[in-house]
C-alpha cells in the first residue's frame, strides 16, 4: 500500500540536503541511504544521504546536488510502498491503517462504534470512535484498549467514564 511518509521541507546549506516532515512511526528504514521515495510530482527520489541536526532529518536525493535544485522539491509529500500486515517486532506494534474501520466493543460485548482515526500525539496515540451518539476520543493505551485483533476487525475498549465508574 502507499503511504505518506513525509513532507520535503526547505534546503539546508549548500550541498543539496532537504529538511524532512517526517510523518512514518519507522523513520530508520524508511529513509534509509539508498531507500526508493515516490512523489507525484517529481517520480521516484532516490535517498543518497541521511542524517539527523538539531533533531530535523536531512536528506539528500540522487539528481539534486545543490541548494537551488534541492529547493525545487519543497513542500513535495513522499510516499513509500508499505505492507501493512506485515508482521512487526512488537505484538502490539499497529499500523493506523489495521485500526481505523475496527469495530470496537465494550467489555460485555456490545458494540461501542467504529474506529475512524488514529489521532498521534506526543504523549500517546488516541482512538477516535464514532459511536451512534458522537465521536469518543479513547487513549490507545493497554489498560483502556486490553484487546486488539487487527485480522478480525475488532477491538475491546473500556472508555475512561466507564473505567472511573467501575474502579
Amino acid at each position: 500500500m502507499r503511504l505518506l511518509v513525509g513532507r520535503v521541507g526547505r534546503a539546508h546549506g549548500i550541498l543539496g540536503e532537504a529538511t524532512i516532515e517526517v510523518r512514518s512511526d519507522d523513520p530508520d528504514n524508511r529513509f534509509a541511504v539508498g531507500e526508493k521515495l515516490q512523489s507525484d510530482e517529481h517520480g521516484d527520489l532516490t535517498i543518497t544521504s541521511g542524517r539527523v541536526h538539531n533533531g530535523i532529518l536531512l536528506l539528500g536525493f540522487a539528481g539534486y546536488s545543490d541548494r537551488n535544485q534541492i529547493e525545487k522539491l519543497r513542500n513535495t509529500l513522499l510516499y513509500a510502498e508499505v505492507d501493512i500486515h506485515e508482521v512487526r517486532e512488537d505484538a502490539d506494534d499497529y499500523h493506523v491503517l489495521q485500526l481505523i474501520g475496527c469495530q470496537a466493543f465494550l467489555e460485555n460485548g456490545d458494540l461501542f462504534g467504529e474506529v475512524t482515526d488514529v489521532i498521534n500525539l506526543p504523549s500517546q496515540d488516541l482512538l477516535a470512535i464514532k459511536t451512534p451518539e458522537n465521536e469518543v476520543l479513547i487513549p490507545f493505551v493497554h489498560q483502556l484498549v486490553p484487546e486488539v485483533d487487527v485480522a478480525a476487525k475488532r477491538l475491546v475498549v473500556i472508555p475512561p467514564n466507564m473505567s472511573e465508574a467501575t474502579t
